[in-house]
Protein backbone atom coordinates (compact mmCIF):
# COMPACT_ATOMS: atom_id res chain seq x y z
CA UNK A 1 0.00 0.00 0.00
CA UNK A 2 1.20 3.48 -1.03
CA UNK A 3 0.92 6.52 0.91
CA UNK A 4 2.78 10.00 0.21
CA UNK A 5 4.74 11.84 3.25
CA UNK A 6 6.46 15.13 3.30
CA UNK A 7 10.24 15.57 3.56
CA UNK A 8 13.09 17.76 3.56
CA UNK A 9 15.88 17.21 1.24
CA UNK A 10 18.89 19.61 1.22
CA UNK A 11 19.42 20.94 -2.54
CA UNK A 12 23.45 21.02 -2.17
CA UNK A 13 24.03 17.24 -0.82
CA UNK A 14 21.07 14.91 -0.81
CA UNK A 15 20.59 14.93 3.09
CA UNK A 16 17.09 14.22 4.43
CA UNK A 17 15.42 15.20 7.22
CA UNK A 18 12.15 14.82 8.03
CA UNK A 19 12.02 18.56 9.57
CA UNK A 20 13.35 21.90 8.14
CA UNK A 21 16.56 22.48 9.14
CA UNK A 22 18.34 26.02 9.09
CA UNK A 23 21.70 24.35 8.29
CA UNK A 24 22.40 21.30 6.99
CA UNK A 25 24.55 18.86 9.09
CA UNK A 26 25.82 17.19 6.45
CA UNK A 27 27.68 20.23 4.18
CA UNK A 28 27.22 23.04 6.17
CA UNK A 29 24.80 24.80 3.67
CA UNK A 30 22.16 27.34 4.59
CA UNK A 31 18.71 27.76 3.51
CA UNK A 32 19.41 24.65 1.53
CA UNK A 33 16.25 22.46 2.54
CA UNK A 34 13.25 22.22 0.19
CA UNK A 35 10.35 20.21 1.04
CA UNK A 36 9.33 16.96 -1.15
CA UNK A 37 7.15 14.54 -1.48
CA UNK A 38 7.90 10.92 -0.87
CA UNK A 39 6.14 7.73 -1.65
CA UNK A 40 6.25 4.96 0.83
CA UNK A 41 5.04 1.31 0.35
CA UNK A 42 4.18 -0.84 3.44
CA UNK A 43 4.60 -4.76 2.62
CA UNK A 44 6.18 -6.49 0.20
CA UNK A 45 4.03 -8.85 -0.45
CA UNK A 46 1.71 -7.01 -3.17
CA UNK A 47 4.90 -5.04 -4.79
CA UNK A 48 5.25 -5.66 -8.38
CA UNK A 49 8.72 -6.92 -9.45
CA UNK A 50 10.51 -4.63 -11.76
CA UNK A 51 11.16 -5.01 -15.37
CA UNK A 52 14.07 -5.20 -17.26
CA UNK A 53 14.99 -2.28 -19.09
CA UNK A 54 14.75 -2.82 -23.11
CA UNK A 55 17.60 -0.92 -25.40
CA UNK A 56 16.06 -0.02 -28.75
CA UNK A 57 17.93 1.26 -31.96
CA UNK A 58 16.50 4.21 -33.53
CA UNK A 59 16.16 2.69 -37.02
CA UNK A 60 12.88 0.67 -35.28
CA UNK A 61 11.51 3.69 -33.87
CA UNK A 62 8.75 5.14 -36.30
CA UNK A 63 8.88 8.10 -37.26
CA UNK A 64 4.97 10.54 -36.02
CA UNK A 65 4.96 13.92 -36.80
CA UNK A 66 3.20 16.30 -33.95
CA UNK A 67 -0.10 17.07 -33.82
CA UNK A 68 -0.87 20.55 -33.37
CA UNK A 69 -3.45 22.43 -32.58
CA UNK A 70 -3.90 26.58 -34.54
CA UNK A 71 -4.06 28.90 -32.13
CA UNK A 72 -5.35 31.26 -34.71
CA UNK A 73 -3.07 33.87 -33.56
CA UNK A 74 -0.30 33.50 -35.89
CA UNK A 75 2.46 35.34 -34.18
CA UNK A 76 2.08 32.88 -31.66
CA UNK A 77 1.89 30.12 -34.13
CA UNK A 78 5.28 30.91 -35.22
CA UNK A 79 7.29 31.21 -32.40
CA UNK A 80 5.84 27.90 -31.26
CA UNK A 81 6.60 26.40 -34.67
CA UNK A 82 3.33 25.89 -36.07
CA UNK A 83 0.98 25.78 -33.59
CA UNK A 84 0.38 23.88 -30.19
CA UNK A 85 1.33 20.23 -29.78
CA UNK A 86 -0.84 18.02 -27.77
CA UNK A 87 0.28 17.54 -24.60
CA UNK A 88 2.85 19.74 -24.52
CA UNK A 89 3.44 21.90 -21.62
CA UNK A 90 4.16 25.10 -22.02
CA UNK A 91 5.06 28.22 -19.90
CA UNK A 92 4.80 31.85 -20.66
CA UNK A 93 6.79 34.52 -18.03
CA UNK A 94 7.22 37.91 -17.92
CA UNK A 95 7.06 41.19 -16.40
CA UNK A 96 3.99 42.14 -14.16
CA UNK A 97 1.51 44.16 -16.56
CA UNK A 98 2.83 43.00 -19.39
CA UNK A 99 0.47 41.45 -21.39
CA UNK A 100 0.54 37.97 -19.93
CA UNK A 101 -2.93 37.11 -19.11
CA UNK A 102 -4.57 39.38 -22.20
CA UNK A 103 -2.64 36.98 -24.51
CA UNK A 104 -3.88 33.56 -23.09
CA UNK A 105 -7.14 35.19 -22.77
CA UNK A 106 -7.12 36.05 -26.39
CA UNK A 107 -5.72 31.96 -27.32
CA UNK A 108 -8.46 31.02 -24.76
CA UNK A 109 -11.42 32.19 -26.28
CA UNK A 110 -9.60 31.28 -29.81
CA UNK A 111 -9.76 27.36 -29.00
CA UNK A 112 -13.02 25.84 -28.48
CA UNK A 113 -14.01 24.02 -25.00
CA UNK A 114 -10.97 25.63 -23.43
CA UNK A 115 -10.33 26.19 -19.51
CA UNK A 116 -8.74 29.08 -17.58
CA UNK A 117 -7.57 28.25 -14.25
CA UNK A 118 -7.58 31.18 -12.04
CA UNK A 119 -5.65 31.74 -8.80
CA UNK A 120 -4.74 35.06 -9.19
CA UNK A 121 -8.59 36.95 -10.24
CA UNK A 122 -11.96 36.08 -9.50
CA UNK A 123 -14.50 35.54 -12.25
CA UNK A 124 -15.70 38.60 -12.71
CA UNK A 125 -12.56 40.14 -12.90
CA UNK A 126 -11.48 37.81 -16.18
CA UNK A 127 -14.96 38.77 -17.44
CA UNK A 128 -14.23 42.33 -17.54
CA UNK A 129 -11.01 41.01 -19.64
CA UNK A 130 -12.99 38.90 -21.83
CA UNK A 131 -15.87 41.64 -22.51
CA UNK A 132 -12.83 44.18 -23.78
CA UNK A 133 -11.80 41.65 -26.36
CA UNK A 134 -14.36 39.59 -27.38
CA UNK A 135 -17.59 40.69 -25.75
CA UNK A 136 -19.68 37.87 -27.44
CA UNK A 137 -17.51 34.95 -26.59
CA UNK A 138 -17.39 32.61 -23.43
CA UNK A 139 -15.06 30.92 -21.62
CA UNK A 140 -14.93 28.04 -19.31
CA UNK A 141 -13.27 29.52 -15.74
CA UNK A 142 -12.39 27.43 -12.53
CA UNK A 143 -10.73 29.36 -9.40
CA UNK A 144 -9.52 27.15 -7.64
CA UNK A 145 -5.47 26.73 -6.13
CA UNK A 146 -5.32 22.96 -4.94
CA UNK A 147 -3.50 21.11 -7.90
CA UNK A 148 -5.52 18.49 -7.12
CA UNK A 149 -8.76 19.54 -6.93
CA UNK A 150 -7.79 21.18 -10.59
CA UNK A 151 -6.45 17.90 -12.02
CA UNK A 152 -9.83 16.51 -11.09
CA UNK A 153 -11.84 18.77 -12.34
CA UNK A 154 -9.86 18.73 -15.73
CA UNK A 155 -10.07 14.93 -15.85
CA UNK A 156 -14.02 15.21 -15.80
CA UNK A 157 -13.95 18.57 -17.73
CA UNK A 158 -11.59 16.92 -20.67
CA UNK A 159 -11.31 20.43 -21.93
CA UNK A 160 -9.09 21.14 -25.45
CA UNK A 161 -6.84 23.82 -24.18
CA UNK A 162 -6.19 24.47 -20.43
CA UNK A 163 -4.27 27.67 -19.04
CA UNK A 164 -3.18 28.03 -15.36
CA UNK A 165 -2.62 31.53 -14.12
CA UNK A 166 -0.14 31.02 -12.41
CA UNK A 167 1.86 28.39 -11.81
CA UNK A 168 3.25 30.40 -8.41
CA UNK A 169 -0.24 29.94 -6.69
CA UNK A 170 -0.86 26.93 -6.69
CA UNK A 171 -0.47 24.30 -4.13
CA UNK A 172 -0.77 20.55 -2.84
CA UNK A 173 -1.68 19.49 1.05
CA UNK A 174 0.88 16.60 0.67
CA UNK A 175 3.19 19.56 1.16
CA UNK A 176 2.92 21.83 4.26
CA UNK A 177 4.98 25.02 2.36
CA UNK A 178 3.08 27.76 1.42
CA UNK A 179 2.06 28.81 -2.23
CA UNK A 180 5.26 29.63 -4.21
CA UNK A 181 7.62 28.29 -2.60
CA UNK A 182 10.35 25.73 -4.27
CA UNK A 183 8.81 22.52 -3.08
CA UNK A 184 4.86 23.90 -4.25
CA UNK A 185 6.43 24.71 -7.30
CA UNK A 186 7.85 21.84 -8.51
CA UNK A 187 5.44 19.03 -7.28
CA UNK A 188 2.48 21.14 -8.80
CA UNK A 189 4.24 21.11 -12.29
CA UNK A 190 5.24 17.97 -11.95
CA UNK A 191 1.45 16.72 -11.35
CA UNK A 192 0.20 18.80 -14.48
CA UNK A 193 2.96 17.84 -16.94
CA UNK A 194 1.92 13.74 -15.89
CA UNK A 195 -1.79 15.13 -16.83
CA UNK A 196 -1.08 16.89 -20.03
CA UNK A 197 0.94 13.48 -21.32
CA UNK A 198 -1.51 10.75 -19.92
CA UNK A 199 -4.89 13.62 -21.55
CA UNK A 200 -3.25 14.26 -24.19
CA UNK A 201 -3.77 18.04 -23.91
CA UNK A 202 -1.62 21.35 -24.56
CA UNK A 203 -1.41 23.30 -20.71
CA UNK A 204 -0.11 26.92 -20.32
CA UNK A 205 1.06 28.09 -17.20
CA UNK A 206 1.41 31.64 -16.62
CA UNK A 207 5.06 31.84 -14.69
CA UNK A 208 6.17 35.20 -12.63
CA UNK A 209 9.22 36.59 -12.64
CA UNK A 210 12.13 38.22 -10.63
CA UNK A 211 13.25 41.44 -10.30
CA UNK A 212 16.44 40.02 -12.23
CA UNK A 213 13.93 39.04 -15.45
CA UNK A 214 14.48 34.93 -14.19
CA UNK A 215 11.41 32.85 -13.82
CA UNK A 216 10.86 33.00 -10.05
CA UNK A 217 10.86 29.32 -8.43
CA UNK A 218 12.80 26.31 -9.14
CA UNK A 219 14.83 25.59 -12.40
CA UNK A 220 13.82 22.65 -12.75
CA UNK A 221 10.39 24.31 -13.92
CA UNK A 222 12.30 25.80 -16.88
CA UNK A 223 13.71 21.96 -17.40
CA UNK A 224 10.67 20.51 -16.78
CA UNK A 225 8.20 22.06 -19.38
CA UNK A 226 8.78 21.63 -23.42
CA UNK A 227 8.67 25.28 -24.35
CA UNK A 228 9.30 28.60 -22.81
CA UNK A 229 7.97 31.32 -23.96
CA UNK A 230 9.25 35.05 -22.81
CA UNK A 231 7.18 38.19 -23.02
CA UNK A 232 8.80 41.31 -23.10
CA UNK A 233 8.75 45.16 -23.57
CA UNK A 234 8.38 48.44 -22.48
CA UNK A 235 5.14 48.94 -19.84
CA UNK A 236 5.08 52.58 -21.85
CA UNK A 237 5.87 51.33 -25.08
CA UNK A 238 2.57 49.31 -27.17
CA UNK A 239 5.31 47.25 -28.46
CA UNK A 240 5.30 43.61 -27.11
CA UNK A 241 8.08 41.00 -28.58
CA UNK A 242 7.44 36.96 -27.39
CA UNK A 243 10.28 34.80 -27.78
CA UNK A 244 11.03 31.61 -27.23
CA UNK A 245 13.77 30.63 -24.59
CA UNK A 246 13.53 26.85 -25.21
CA UNK A 247 11.44 24.95 -27.58
CA UNK A 248 11.35 20.84 -27.88
CA UNK A 249 8.84 21.29 -30.77
CA UNK A 250 10.65 23.75 -32.99
CA UNK A 251 12.90 26.49 -33.51
CA UNK A 252 13.97 29.33 -30.86
CA UNK A 253 14.62 32.04 -33.45
CA UNK A 254 11.34 33.10 -34.44
CA UNK A 255 9.80 36.46 -32.92
CA UNK A 256 6.58 37.05 -32.39
CA UNK A 257 5.07 41.16 -32.40
CA UNK A 258 2.50 42.39 -31.09
CA UNK A 259 1.06 45.76 -30.33
CA UNK A 260 -1.02 46.25 -27.15
CA UNK A 261 -4.06 48.33 -27.93
CA UNK A 262 -7.42 48.69 -25.67
CA UNK A 263 -9.10 45.24 -26.93
CA UNK A 264 -6.02 43.36 -26.43
CA UNK A 265 -2.70 42.20 -28.37
CA UNK A 266 -3.20 43.12 -31.83
CA UNK A 267 -0.53 40.95 -34.30
CA UNK A 268 1.84 43.37 -36.33
CA UNK A 269 1.91 42.02 -39.48
CA UNK A 270 4.60 44.14 -41.11
CA UNK A 271 7.29 44.79 -38.20
CA UNK A 272 9.61 46.81 -40.21
CA UNK A 273 7.58 49.35 -41.58
CA UNK A 274 6.11 49.87 -38.23
CA UNK A 275 9.14 50.42 -36.35
CA UNK A 276 10.71 53.00 -39.34
CA UNK A 277 7.45 55.09 -38.98
CA UNK A 278 8.75 57.87 -36.49
CA UNK A 279 12.44 57.59 -37.99
CA UNK A 280 14.08 60.87 -38.87
CA UNK A 281 16.98 61.85 -40.83
CA UNK A 282 19.35 62.85 -37.75
CA UNK A 283 22.88 62.47 -36.43
CA UNK A 284 23.10 59.38 -34.91
CA UNK A 285 20.53 57.27 -36.80
CA UNK A 286 20.84 54.01 -38.71
CA UNK A 287 18.94 51.55 -40.01
CA UNK A 288 20.23 47.41 -39.63
CA UNK A 289 18.42 44.37 -41.09
CA UNK A 290 18.38 41.48 -38.48
CA UNK A 291 16.82 38.29 -38.59
CA UNK A 292 14.32 36.97 -36.48
CA UNK A 293 13.85 33.24 -37.23
CA UNK A 294 13.22 33.16 -41.23
CA UNK A 295 11.74 36.92 -41.04
CA UNK A 296 13.92 39.30 -41.99
CA UNK A 297 13.48 42.95 -39.99
CA UNK A 298 14.64 45.98 -39.90
CA UNK A 299 15.10 48.41 -36.99
CA UNK A 300 16.54 52.30 -36.29
CA UNK A 301 19.55 52.26 -33.52
CA UNK A 302 20.17 55.85 -32.04
CA UNK A 303 23.42 56.64 -30.45
CA UNK A 304 24.37 59.85 -28.29
CA UNK A 305 27.69 60.79 -27.92
CA UNK A 306 28.52 63.92 -25.65
CA UNK A 307 31.57 64.97 -23.44
CA UNK A 308 31.76 63.24 -19.93
CA UNK A 309 32.23 65.12 -17.06
CA UNK A 310 33.28 62.30 -15.27
CA UNK A 311 36.63 60.13 -14.75
CA UNK A 312 35.44 57.29 -16.32
CA UNK A 313 33.00 57.74 -19.57
CA UNK A 314 29.64 55.94 -19.43
CA UNK A 315 28.92 53.39 -22.01
CA UNK A 316 24.96 52.29 -21.94
CA UNK A 317 23.09 50.52 -24.42
CA UNK A 318 19.34 49.51 -24.17
CA UNK A 319 18.43 47.04 -26.01
CA UNK A 320 22.01 46.06 -26.71
CA UNK A 321 24.58 44.11 -24.20
CA UNK A 322 27.11 46.42 -22.54
CA UNK A 323 29.82 43.92 -23.06
CA UNK A 324 29.52 44.22 -27.23
CA UNK A 325 28.87 48.49 -26.88
CA UNK A 326 32.05 48.17 -25.20
CA UNK A 327 34.06 45.69 -27.28
CA UNK A 328 33.23 47.95 -30.69
CA UNK A 329 33.94 51.47 -28.94
CA UNK A 330 37.05 49.95 -28.91
CA UNK A 331 37.61 48.67 -31.83
CA UNK A 332 36.53 52.18 -32.90
CA UNK A 333 38.98 53.80 -31.02
CA UNK A 334 41.68 51.80 -32.30
CA UNK A 335 40.88 51.43 -35.65
CA UNK A 336 39.67 54.66 -36.58
CA UNK A 337 41.78 56.94 -34.41
CA UNK A 338 38.45 57.98 -33.25
CA UNK A 339 38.71 60.27 -30.02
CA UNK A 340 35.88 58.56 -27.86
CA UNK A 341 38.03 58.01 -24.35
CA UNK A 342 36.74 61.25 -23.05
CA UNK A 343 32.83 60.75 -24.89
CA UNK A 344 29.72 59.56 -22.97
CA UNK A 345 28.11 57.10 -25.38
CA UNK A 346 24.50 56.09 -25.46
CA UNK A 347 22.84 53.65 -27.69
CA UNK A 348 19.30 52.27 -28.07
CA UNK A 349 17.27 49.99 -29.84
CA UNK A 350 14.17 51.68 -31.09
CA UNK A 351 10.71 49.89 -30.24
CA UNK A 352 11.73 48.19 -27.58
CA UNK A 353 13.80 45.28 -29.24
CA UNK A 354 16.49 43.79 -27.75
CA UNK A 355 19.50 42.48 -30.24
CA UNK A 356 21.35 39.78 -29.95
CA UNK A 357 22.37 38.88 -33.14
CA UNK A 358 25.74 40.38 -34.51
CA UNK A 359 24.83 41.40 -37.82
CA UNK A 360 23.66 45.04 -36.22
CA UNK A 361 27.39 45.41 -35.20
CA UNK A 362 28.12 47.57 -37.97
CA UNK A 363 24.95 49.72 -37.84
CA UNK A 364 25.68 50.63 -33.89
CA UNK A 365 29.29 51.76 -35.48
CA UNK A 366 27.83 53.50 -37.89
CA UNK A 367 25.43 55.58 -35.43
CA UNK A 368 28.45 56.53 -33.15
CA UNK A 369 30.58 57.75 -35.21
CA UNK A 370 27.90 59.85 -36.57
CA UNK A 371 26.73 61.24 -33.64
CA UNK A 372 30.26 62.00 -32.68
CA UNK A 373 31.03 63.92 -36.37
CA UNK A 374 27.69 65.20 -35.60
CA UNK A 375 26.62 64.48 -39.95
CA UNK A 376 24.07 62.19 -40.82
CA UNK A 377 24.26 58.94 -42.69
CA UNK A 378 23.10 58.84 -46.40
CA UNK A 379 19.34 58.53 -46.37
CA UNK A 380 17.73 55.17 -47.49
CA UNK A 381 20.69 53.80 -46.09
CA UNK A 382 20.62 49.98 -43.99
CA UNK A 383 23.45 48.18 -42.74
CA UNK A 384 24.17 44.49 -41.95
CA UNK A 385 27.25 42.78 -40.95
CA UNK A 386 29.61 41.89 -38.06
CA UNK A 387 32.61 43.77 -36.68
CA UNK A 388 35.56 41.68 -36.09
CA UNK A 389 38.32 43.03 -33.67
CA UNK A 390 40.49 43.50 -36.35
CA UNK A 391 38.38 46.48 -37.83
CA UNK A 392 37.15 43.82 -40.41
CA UNK A 393 33.33 43.57 -41.66
CA UNK A 394 32.40 39.82 -41.18
CA UNK A 395 29.70 37.93 -43.37
CA UNK A 396 26.32 37.35 -41.93
CA UNK A 397 23.89 34.63 -42.58
CA UNK A 398 20.60 35.02 -44.71
CA UNK A 399 22.05 38.41 -46.61
CA UNK A 400 19.71 37.73 -49.29
CA UNK A 401 16.45 37.82 -47.38
CA UNK A 402 18.44 40.91 -45.25
CA UNK A 403 18.66 43.08 -48.79
CA UNK A 404 15.14 41.67 -50.31
CA UNK A 405 13.58 42.97 -47.17
CA UNK A 406 15.51 46.21 -47.26
CA UNK A 407 14.75 46.81 -51.12
CA UNK A 408 11.19 46.62 -50.52
CA UNK A 409 11.08 49.40 -48.02
CA UNK A 410 13.03 51.18 -50.61
CA UNK A 411 16.86 51.50 -49.27
CA UNK A 412 18.49 51.44 -52.24
CA UNK A 413 22.22 51.92 -50.26
CA UNK A 414 23.42 48.44 -48.77
CA UNK A 415 26.42 48.39 -47.17
CA UNK A 416 27.35 45.03 -45.51
CA UNK A 417 30.27 42.86 -45.82
CA UNK A 418 29.75 42.04 -50.21
CA UNK A 419 30.09 45.86 -50.73
CA UNK A 420 33.26 46.38 -48.16
CA UNK A 421 35.35 44.48 -45.79
CA UNK A 422 36.84 47.23 -43.20
CA UNK A 423 34.82 49.62 -40.88
CA UNK A 424 36.85 52.63 -42.84
CA UNK A 425 35.37 51.41 -46.02
CA UNK A 426 32.08 51.58 -44.87
CA UNK A 427 32.57 55.13 -43.47
CA UNK A 428 33.47 56.31 -47.05
CA UNK A 429 30.12 54.33 -48.41
CA UNK A 430 28.12 55.95 -45.65
CA UNK A 431 28.47 58.98 -47.12
CA UNK A 432 28.34 60.88 -44.14
CA UNK A 433 28.05 64.50 -45.39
Amino acid sequence: MARFTSIYICQQCGYKSSTYLGKCPQCDAWNSFVEEVQEKISGTKNRVPREKAKIINLSEVEKIDYKRLDCQISELNRVLGGGIVYGSLILVAGDPGIGKSTLLTQLALNVVKSLYVAGEESARQIKIRVERIFPKKNLAVLNETDVDVIVGAIEEFKPNLVIIDSIQTLQTEDLDSVAGSVGQVRESAHRLQRLAKSMHIPIFLVGHVTKEGTVAGPKTLEHLVDVVLNLEGDPGNQFRILRAAKNRFGSTDEVGIFEMEEKGMVEVKNPSKLFLDTKVDAPGSTVVALMTGLRPLLVEIQALVTKTTLPIPRRTGAGIDNNRLQLLVAVLQKRLGLPLFNQDIFVNVTGGLKITEPAADLGICMAIVSSLKDQSITPKTVFMGEVGLLGEIRDVRSLKRREGEARKLGFNNIISSKSTKSLSQALKLALIK
